[in-house]
């Protein structure tokens, strides 16, 4: 937030009202006057750092969760809701947008929740969808959509559930690559269920079957170490941590019942990753092998996409790691995960930028690509990517590759090994990437495919481009 005014007016008013305060006790616990605590709700003025002190130790506020960027996640998913040509006469600019976020946060959720229903409304005419035959269209918001947005706007961190899992894995010993062992171990020994490892007997995407009656784990010993691993820790949440996962799930509010499923297995993989990846033995070893994906899933005995996504999930309160932004995409370039702890935020819809090095990954297969590049904004940012194969066992066995990346700011360039030998002060260096062109505000692009949906464009037939119109 360095060189930003800090401005945090709805919080400041949550924080107040939960512990039941009038502006005049608030202020008198903070050591200001009522009028000035009024113009911080209202965001009048920024937080000073004598306010900022006196948070900290009056109310033991974390002032890094004021500080962080979900003003700017929910400004670019506004942005790209208001990109809409039914909002062409009337779209609000970027600051009024940070203005209205900062002071009717609710508002600019409902908005967004308003904005997926009718997109979803509008896929389902489009595809049909049955929707001829139905007396109405269901406009609630796709169950995968509204999943991903409750952990993108929860920073992917879940704080009773990451320190649960890390004092689990403390408890009985996880350490390297020994989480497989004693996750069995503890599912006999604490839950009664036996779990069997049977190899050539299930379909290959078939990783675990749970059977409750008898209580039996069935797992898939085709799947790689790391999967069956995984899947056993899974399971584990799902039987130590079942009650703190459903008040998640009931406070979240999910609209369907298919949402609230989806979430519960998301949450448990959280758990699983948690204790696989204890939170402080795992910040610690980033920082101490400088972000070494390899190094990190050797010393873990895990993935290296399971290494990617924990990195991108260190963002405990007082104890944060680097940011980072995580995704992972198909050949066919469809993002099939994604998640930002940085300032850059993916497309809601569509896919990835194709100037990004995550694409070129697929080109060099089992090489790690480095790629400055630059936002928009501004922002430049350093990417690595690289491919991953998932197979099963034998020759008709299907294969998936994916290619996953992993970026953060370059503030961050002496905190991470791919950034060694790159020009990072070299503004040359820097691909000049967006999130997709269909929000993207670059006016001069070799890969753009169709102008902004938000743009003017001119069309002029005595001049040939790489694409048929220029961007006014």
């Amino acid at each position: 937030m360095e060189g930003r005014k800090l401005f945090a007016g709805a919080r400041l008013r949550n924080l107040r009202q939960a512990g039941k305060l009038t502006q005049r006790q608030f202020a008198e616990r903070l050591g200001i006057s009522t009028s000035y605590v009024n113009q911080l709700e209202n965001n009048q003025r920024p937080l000073s750092a004598g306010v900022i002190l006196a948070l900290v130790d009056g109310f033991g506020v974390d002032i890094a969760s004021f500080a962080s960027d979900d003003g700017d996640r929910i400004a670019n998913d506004l942005h790209e809701a208001l990109s809409d040509p039914i909002f062409a006469d009337r779209r609000p600019s970027r600051q009024e947008l940070k203005i209205a976020i900062s002071n009717t946060p609710d508002f600019a959720h409902a908005f967004l929740t308003l904005q997926r229903a009718y997109q979803a409304a509008k896929d389902r005419m489009a595809s049909l969808d049955d929707a001829l035959q139905q007396e109405h269209i269901d406009a609630a918001p796709l169950p995968y959509e509204e999943v991903r947005d409750f952990f993108n706007y929860a920073n992917n961190y879940i704080d009773w559930l990451d320190r649960g899992a890390e004092a689990l894995a403390e408890e009985i010993g996880v350490e390297g690559g020994n989480h497989l062992k004693l996750g069995a171990e503890r599912l006999r020994r604490v839950h009664g269920m036996s779990v069997v490892f049977e190899r050539g007997t299930m379909e290959a995407d078939v990783f675990r079957i749970f059977d409750p009656e008898n209580r039996r784990l069935v797992v898939n010993a085709d799947a790689p170490r790391p999967t069956q691993s995984f899947q056993i820790w899974q399971q584990i949440a799902l039987a130590e941590e079942k009650d703190a996962i459903e008040r998640i799930l009931d406070d979240a509010r999910f609209r369907t019942q298919e949402a609230r499923a989806i979430a519960r297995i998301g949450l448990a993989n959280f758990f699983a990753g948690s204790a696989v990846m204890p939170y402080g033995a795992f910040l610690a070893a980033a920082r101490e092998l400088r972000h070494d994906i390899e190094l990190l899933a050797e010393r873990f005995g895990v993935s290296l996409e399971q290494v990617a996504h924990r990195l991108s999930t260190l963002q405990r309160p007082g104890s944060r790691g680097v940011p980072f932004f995580f995704l992972r995409v198909d050949r066919a370039g469809t993002i099939t995960k994604r998640h930002s702890a940085t300032r850059l935020q993916f497309a809601r819809f569509g896919g990835a930028c194709p100037l990004w090095g995550v694409h070129q990954a697929f080109e060099r297969p089992e090489e790690t690509v480095r790629q400055l590049a630059e936002t928009p904004d501004g922002e430049r940012y350093i990417c690595i990517a690289r491919t991953i194969t998932k197979r099963g066992v034998g020759f008709r066995a299907p294969i998936r590759r994916y290619a996953i990346a992993l970026g953060c700011s370059v503030s961050h360039a002496p905190d991470m090994v791919y950034a060694d030998g790159l020009n990072i002060d070299q503004a040359g260096d820097y691909d000049l990437i967006g999130s997709s062109c269909r929000i993207c505000e670059r006016t001069k692009c070799p890969q753009r495919s169709v102008p902004p949906i938000h743009a003017q464009i001119s069309v002029d037939a005595r001049v040939r481009r790489v694409v048929p119109f220029e961007i006014s």
